[in-house]
């Protein structure tokens, strides 16, 4: 099995995925059809699979991390989105990891700790 495999979220760079991802768009000459909003389409639709393992359930964590097939087919799904994603960053050549970090600052500025906390909202 190639290393590629044997990678974990732990010691893994974006640039890793985002270069499988590209390399892997670009073998099939698929670039042309990886436009912004077949890419939005593509995840939306991926997204919609995912959510379809629990329509109508009151799954739990431990319902799923219990049920082998059931929690390999949520795996599959949000990797589906996982890689519409990176190919949506790719077509867009938008740094994530500064994105990521605007974002992150905005989202710390906007929902406090004293204000948002435990699942509930604190009006001062």
């Amino acid at each position: 099995m190639p290393d590629d495999f044997s990678k974990k979220d732990a010691n893994t760079f974006v640039s890793f995925f985002k270069d499988k991802v590209k390399k892997f768009v670009d073998e099939r000459g698929w670039k042309p059809y990886h436009t912004p909003i077949n890419l939005i389409q593509a995840m939306t639709i991926e997204l919609a699979e995912l959510s379809e393992h629990f329509l109508f359930k009151e799954l739990t964590q431990k319902d799923i991390r219990d049920n082998k097939e059931l929690f390999n087919e949520i795996k599959e799904e949000l990797a589906d989105v996982f890689i519409y994603l990176i190919s949506f960053i790719n077509t867009l050549d938008i740094d994530l990891t500064s994105s990521f970090n605007k974002k992150m600052t905005k989202n710390s500025k906007k929902y406090s700790v004293d204000e948002f906390n435990n699942g509930k909202y604190y009006k001062k």
